[in-house]
Protein backbone atom coordinates (compact mmCIF):
# COMPACT_ATOMS: atom_id res chain seq x y z
CA UNK A 1 0.00 0.00 0.00
CA UNK A 2 2.84 2.22 -1.09
CA UNK A 3 -0.05 5.15 -2.50
CA UNK A 4 -2.14 4.12 0.72
CA UNK A 5 -4.95 7.15 0.80
CA UNK A 6 -3.12 9.68 -1.87
CA UNK A 7 -5.22 11.04 -4.30
CA UNK A 8 -3.98 10.48 -7.96
CA UNK A 9 -4.93 12.40 -11.43
CA UNK A 10 -3.79 9.87 -13.75
CA UNK A 11 -4.14 11.37 -17.39
CA UNK A 12 -4.59 9.47 -20.47
CA UNK A 13 -5.85 6.56 -18.51
CA UNK A 14 -7.58 5.28 -20.91
CA UNK A 15 -5.77 2.45 -21.95
CA UNK A 16 -1.68 1.48 -21.82
CA UNK A 17 0.70 3.35 -19.88
CA UNK A 18 -2.22 5.57 -17.99
CA UNK A 19 -4.64 2.39 -17.54
CA UNK A 20 -1.84 0.39 -16.31
CA UNK A 21 -0.98 2.89 -14.16
CA UNK A 22 -4.29 3.80 -12.90
CA UNK A 23 -4.86 0.02 -11.97
CA UNK A 24 -1.67 -0.26 -10.00
CA UNK A 25 -2.24 2.91 -8.05
CA UNK A 26 -5.04 1.87 -7.07
CA UNK A 27 -4.11 -1.23 -5.48
CA UNK A 28 -1.47 0.33 -3.80
CA UNK A 29 -4.20 2.65 -2.23
CA UNK A 30 -4.94 5.68 -4.20
CA UNK A 31 -8.24 7.05 -4.86
CA UNK A 32 -7.54 7.69 -8.52
CA UNK A 33 -9.40 10.61 -11.11
CA UNK A 34 -8.93 8.60 -14.44
CA UNK A 35 -8.96 11.27 -17.28
CA UNK A 36 -9.10 10.60 -21.24
CA UNK A 37 -11.11 11.83 -23.81
CA UNK A 38 -12.88 8.57 -24.79
CA UNK A 39 -15.15 7.28 -21.88
CA UNK A 40 -15.75 4.28 -23.77
CA UNK A 41 -11.72 2.95 -23.12
CA UNK A 42 -12.23 5.04 -19.04
CA UNK A 43 -15.06 2.41 -18.62
CA UNK A 44 -12.94 -0.62 -19.08
CA UNK A 45 -9.83 0.86 -17.16
CA UNK A 46 -12.28 0.85 -14.27
CA UNK A 47 -14.52 -1.84 -14.83
CA UNK A 48 -12.98 -3.99 -12.30
CA UNK A 49 -12.50 -1.52 -9.39
CA UNK A 50 -15.16 0.14 -7.50
CA UNK A 51 -16.45 3.54 -7.50
CA UNK A 52 -14.21 4.64 -4.43
CA UNK A 53 -10.98 3.83 -5.61
CA UNK A 54 -11.27 5.09 -9.18
CA UNK A 55 -13.31 8.21 -10.53
CA UNK A 56 -13.83 8.65 -14.24
CA UNK A 57 -13.71 12.32 -16.30
CA UNK A 58 -13.95 13.03 -19.85
CA UNK A 59 -11.63 15.29 -20.98
CA UNK A 60 -9.28 17.14 -23.45
CA UNK A 61 -6.13 17.63 -21.97
CA UNK A 62 -5.17 20.51 -24.12
CA UNK A 63 -8.30 22.72 -23.09
CA UNK A 64 -8.00 25.05 -20.24
CA UNK A 65 -11.43 24.51 -19.46
CA UNK A 66 -11.42 20.87 -19.24
CA UNK A 67 -8.69 20.55 -17.37
CA UNK A 68 -10.37 22.80 -14.68
CA UNK A 69 -13.04 20.53 -14.28
CA UNK A 70 -10.91 17.58 -13.60
CA UNK A 71 -8.41 19.87 -10.81
CA UNK A 72 -12.19 20.87 -9.31
CA UNK A 73 -14.02 17.50 -9.64
CA UNK A 74 -10.04 15.55 -7.63
CA UNK A 75 -10.86 18.86 -4.98
CA UNK A 76 -14.39 18.47 -4.36
CA UNK A 77 -14.60 14.73 -3.67
CA UNK A 78 -11.26 14.92 -2.10
CA UNK A 79 -9.88 18.03 -0.86
CA UNK A 80 -6.78 17.74 -1.49
CA UNK A 81 -4.84 16.33 -4.99
CA UNK A 82 -1.52 14.33 -4.23
CA UNK A 83 -0.11 13.10 -7.64
CA UNK A 84 -0.32 14.26 -10.68
CA UNK A 85 0.69 11.84 -13.46
CA UNK A 86 0.42 13.96 -17.14
CA UNK A 87 0.12 10.75 -19.39
CA UNK A 88 -1.92 11.86 -22.25
CA UNK A 89 0.28 11.70 -25.47
CA UNK A 90 -0.02 11.03 -29.42
CA UNK A 91 2.94 10.31 -31.32
CA UNK A 92 2.88 11.74 -34.81
CA UNK A 93 4.69 10.35 -37.63
CA UNK A 94 7.06 11.58 -40.25
CA UNK A 95 10.39 13.93 -41.20
CA UNK A 96 9.69 17.34 -40.46
CA UNK A 97 8.74 18.36 -43.95
CA UNK A 98 5.44 15.76 -44.06
CA UNK A 99 4.06 17.00 -41.27
CA UNK A 100 1.89 20.45 -41.27
CA UNK A 101 0.96 22.81 -38.81
CA UNK A 102 -2.34 20.91 -38.02
CA UNK A 103 -0.52 18.21 -36.87
CA UNK A 104 2.36 20.37 -35.12
CA UNK A 105 0.25 22.37 -32.84
CA UNK A 106 -2.21 19.33 -32.05
CA UNK A 107 0.85 17.19 -30.81
CA UNK A 108 2.51 20.75 -28.88
CA UNK A 109 -1.49 21.34 -27.21
CA UNK A 110 -1.70 17.59 -26.16
CA UNK A 111 1.88 16.40 -25.15
CA UNK A 112 3.25 19.88 -23.82
CA UNK A 113 0.64 22.33 -23.60
CA UNK A 114 -1.75 19.95 -21.22
CA UNK A 115 1.25 19.71 -19.20
CA UNK A 116 1.58 23.58 -18.70
CA UNK A 117 -2.41 23.40 -17.84
CA UNK A 118 -2.28 20.81 -15.33
CA UNK A 119 0.53 22.00 -13.61
CA UNK A 120 -0.53 25.48 -13.92
CA UNK A 121 -3.68 24.43 -12.15
CA UNK A 122 -2.49 21.66 -9.70
CA UNK A 123 0.79 23.52 -8.32
CA UNK A 124 -1.04 26.51 -6.63
CA UNK A 125 -2.42 23.07 -4.44
CA UNK A 126 0.40 21.88 -3.72
CA UNK A 127 1.83 24.80 -2.17
CA UNK A 128 -0.98 25.00 -0.04
CA UNK A 129 -1.06 21.80 1.18
CA UNK A 130 2.84 21.62 1.49
CA UNK A 131 3.42 18.74 -0.98
CA UNK A 132 3.18 17.48 -4.22
CA UNK A 133 4.34 14.47 -6.99
CA UNK A 134 4.25 15.44 -10.19
CA UNK A 135 5.50 12.73 -13.41
CA UNK A 136 5.47 13.28 -17.08
CA UNK A 137 5.72 10.72 -19.29
CA UNK A 138 8.55 11.94 -22.01
CA UNK A 139 9.84 9.45 -24.11
CA UNK A 140 13.33 7.49 -25.19
CA UNK A 141 13.63 9.12 -28.40
CA UNK A 142 14.24 12.48 -26.40
CA UNK A 143 17.06 10.66 -25.46
CA UNK A 144 17.81 8.83 -28.72
CA UNK A 145 16.54 10.28 -31.99
CA UNK A 146 14.61 7.74 -34.31
CA UNK A 147 14.42 8.74 -37.89
CA UNK A 148 10.34 9.75 -39.22
CA UNK A 149 10.21 10.77 -35.29
CA UNK A 150 10.58 14.80 -35.62
CA UNK A 151 7.22 16.41 -34.23
CA UNK A 152 6.90 13.87 -31.78
CA UNK A 153 10.48 14.34 -30.43
CA UNK A 154 10.27 17.30 -30.19
CA UNK A 155 7.55 17.59 -28.21
CA UNK A 156 9.31 14.71 -25.66
CA UNK A 157 12.15 16.73 -25.65
CA UNK A 158 10.41 19.83 -24.21
CA UNK A 159 8.72 18.11 -21.75
CA UNK A 160 12.57 16.91 -20.16
CA UNK A 161 12.78 20.35 -20.07
CA UNK A 162 9.83 21.19 -18.78
CA UNK A 163 10.34 18.59 -15.64
CA UNK A 164 13.74 19.61 -15.24
CA UNK A 165 12.97 23.36 -14.53
CA UNK A 166 9.86 23.11 -12.77
CA UNK A 167 11.84 20.44 -10.38
CA UNK A 168 14.21 23.32 -9.55
CA UNK A 169 11.22 25.69 -9.36
CA UNK A 170 9.47 23.98 -6.89
CA UNK A 171 12.02 21.77 -4.79
CA UNK A 172 11.70 24.08 -1.48
CA UNK A 173 8.00 23.71 -1.97
CA UNK A 174 8.26 20.38 -1.16
CA UNK A 175 7.00 19.09 -4.66
CA UNK A 176 8.67 16.84 -6.53
CA UNK A 177 8.80 16.66 -10.64
CA UNK A 178 10.52 13.36 -12.85
CA UNK A 179 9.63 12.21 -16.34
CA UNK A 180 9.29 8.34 -17.63
CA UNK A 181 11.34 8.18 -20.77
CA UNK A 182 9.46 5.14 -22.37
CA UNK A 183 10.87 2.93 -24.93
CA UNK A 184 8.81 0.83 -27.30
CA UNK A 185 5.80 -0.17 -25.01
CA UNK A 186 3.47 -2.87 -26.25
CA UNK A 187 -0.18 -0.68 -26.32
CA UNK A 188 -2.81 -0.14 -28.67
CA UNK A 189 -1.19 2.91 -30.10
CA UNK A 190 1.72 0.96 -30.92
CA UNK A 191 -0.81 -1.57 -32.46
CA UNK A 192 -2.90 1.14 -34.46
CA UNK A 193 0.50 2.76 -35.92
CA UNK A 194 1.76 -0.81 -36.59
CA UNK A 195 -1.58 -1.50 -38.53
CA UNK A 196 -1.05 1.75 -40.63
CA UNK A 197 1.88 0.63 -42.42
CA UNK A 198 1.64 -1.30 -45.72
CA UNK A 199 2.94 -4.40 -44.15
CA UNK A 200 2.10 -4.14 -40.53
CA UNK A 201 4.17 -8.21 -39.83
CA UNK A 202 7.72 -6.09 -41.41
CA UNK A 203 7.22 -2.95 -39.54
CA UNK A 204 6.37 -5.27 -36.06
CA UNK A 205 9.93 -6.90 -36.75
CA UNK A 206 11.80 -3.33 -37.55
CA UNK A 207 10.08 -2.05 -34.31
CA UNK A 208 11.23 -5.19 -32.25
CA UNK A 209 14.71 -5.03 -34.00
CA UNK A 210 15.93 -1.85 -32.60
CA UNK A 211 15.06 -2.98 -29.00
CA UNK A 212 18.60 -4.18 -27.50
CA UNK A 213 16.45 -6.82 -25.32
CA UNK A 214 14.82 -7.85 -28.64
CA UNK A 215 10.75 -7.61 -27.15
CA UNK A 216 8.56 -4.52 -26.35
CA UNK A 217 8.36 -2.82 -23.07
CA UNK A 218 5.13 -3.90 -21.72
CA UNK A 219 2.48 -0.84 -20.03
CA UNK A 220 2.68 -3.08 -16.15
CA UNK A 221 6.81 -2.61 -16.53
CA UNK A 222 6.01 1.26 -17.14
CA UNK A 223 3.68 1.55 -14.24
CA UNK A 224 6.44 -0.43 -11.78
CA UNK A 225 8.35 2.46 -12.97
CA UNK A 226 5.96 5.36 -12.40
CA UNK A 227 4.58 3.72 -9.09
CA UNK A 228 8.80 3.95 -7.74
CA UNK A 229 8.84 7.91 -8.92
CA UNK A 230 5.34 9.09 -7.13
CA UNK A 231 5.71 7.21 -4.00
CA UNK A 232 7.29 8.02 -1.02
CA UNK A 233 10.27 5.63 -1.53
CA UNK A 234 11.64 8.10 -4.28
CA UNK A 235 11.47 10.90 -1.71
CA UNK A 236 15.28 11.86 -2.58
CA UNK A 237 14.34 12.05 -6.51
CA UNK A 238 13.70 15.19 -8.20
CA UNK A 239 14.74 16.80 -11.70
CA UNK A 240 15.20 13.04 -13.25
CA UNK A 241 14.41 11.86 -17.05
CA UNK A 242 14.03 7.96 -16.34
CA UNK A 243 14.49 6.20 -18.91
CA UNK A 244 12.95 2.83 -19.15
CA UNK A 245 14.04 1.43 -22.44
CA UNK A 246 15.48 -2.21 -22.57
CA UNK A 247 18.59 -0.29 -23.35
CA UNK A 248 16.91 1.60 -26.26
CA UNK A 249 19.24 4.91 -25.12
CA UNK A 250 22.23 3.95 -24.53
Amino acid sequence: MKLEEKIAIVTGAGAGIGAASAALFVREGAKVIAVDIDPAALAQTSAQRTSADILNVVADVSKRNDVDLVVRTALDKYGRIDILFNNAGIVPPGKIDAIDEVQWDRAMAINVKSMYLFCHAVIPQFKKQGSGVILNTASATALRAVVDRACYTATKAAVIGLTKSMALDYVRDNIRVNCLCPGTIDTPSLAQRIAAFPDPAKARKNFIARQPMGRFGTAEEIAEAALYLVSPEAGFVTGMAFAIDGGFSI
